[in-house]
């Protein structure tokens, strides 16, 4: 089955970046045809420097690469490097309504927040359904958060196919990630670039070591019992420990003598052992960034010999290929 999925390169991946996404994409190569693309596009929407968004690009690239992605198993590629997903998101445009597109939860949550959206933003959907049927997706995990979207795409194939009277573009099935845990930032909520709350695995040990011991904890004294319930730094940490590690660590947080301190230095040390190979290979990846491109390079040809024919299907149903 085809799996497509994408993140955007709007900074550095952190932990609920990996354990909610990348995680499990990197899991589906290995039993289903993963298309997985790095959606510099829409990041577009939050990230005005040039400069930024390219050295982004490469970290993300090389952040995939580290953690187990495997370009032979998988087309992995930059979605601005397949021009015609800009073409289908404009004829796809002409198949969903402005008071749907009003509806969706990014932009409402925008405009509640007081900020003014511009079009980019507002037309995301369209382009998000463009980059799932460009490409034939069967299968799209998505959080809850992204459910909608999924909805909206299949909605604008539906259309698409009833106007033209043909099964064009394939009706992608939502795969909803019921069971991936929402990660807590720093702060207690969701870990989030927006509110600067975040974990970065391949930060260096001085800084990632400095975020950790920034978890925000309770008053309890030293010498008291600790609730694991509600805390923070227990949730964190459960999500690098099996049953009975964690069945350990509750045994901790309720040993009196034992500080929050010292609980930190040992989630410090787990995160830097679940990640160790993972930030050797990403160490000698990021010193070849013309690998990296090559890598890229390579897999955006692989995307375009998927899109091509699916674009001139399209092409040829609206009437564009006179």
């Amino acid at each position: 089955m085809r799996v497509l999925s994408g993140i955007q390169p709007s900074g550095r991946p952190h932990l609920g970046n990996y354990f909610s996404m990348m995680k499990r994409m990197i899991e589906y190569q290995k039993t289903d045809e993963l298309f997985c693309f790095i959606a510099s596009y829409h990041s577009m929407t939050s990230v005005t420097d040039g400069n930024v968004l390219a050295q982004n690009i490469l970290e993300t690239a090389a952040d995939f690469l580290a953690l187990g992605l495997d370009p032979a198993k998988s087309v992995f590629w930059v979605q601005s490097d397949v021009p015609e997903v800009c073409e289908l998101a404009w004829i796809l445009s002409n198949h969903i309504t402005v008071p749907q597109l009003e509806l969706a939860h990014s932009y409402k949550d925008k405009i509640a927040n007081g900020l003014s959206p511009g079009v980019g933003l507002f037309s995301y959907p369209v382009l998000m359904a463009a980059d799932i049927l460009l490409f034939g997706s069967e299968k799209v995990p998505v959080g809850k958060d992204q459910k909608q979207h999924l909805e909206i795409t299949r909605d604008i194939a539906e259309r698409f196919n009833k106007r033209c009277d043909a099964e064009v573009l394939v009706m992608p099935q939502p795969d909803i990630l019921e069971n991936v845990a929402l990660v807590p930032g720093l702060d207690g909520r969701k870990m989030s670039k927006s509110y600067n709350n975040v974990i970065y695995p391949f930060e260096s040990e001085k800084k990632l070591r400095k975020s950790i011991m920034a978890i925000q904890t309770d008053s309890t004294p030293v010498d008291e019992p600790k609730s694991y319930t509600d805390s923070v730094l227990f949730d964190i940490y459960s999500l690098f420990l099996d049953t009975p590690g964690k069945s350990a660590l509750r045994d901790r947080f309720q040993t009196p003598g034992e500080g929050y301190g010292h609980i930190k230095q040992s989630l410090y040390e787990a995160v830097l052992d679940y990640f160790r190979i993972a930030r050797e290979k990403r160490a000698a990846i990021i010193r070849r960034p013309d690998d990296i491109r090559d890598i890229l390079r390579t897999g955006a040809e692989r995307a375009r010999s998927v899109a091509r024919p699916l674009i001139e299907k399209v092409r040829q149903s609206s009437g564009l290929a006179y």
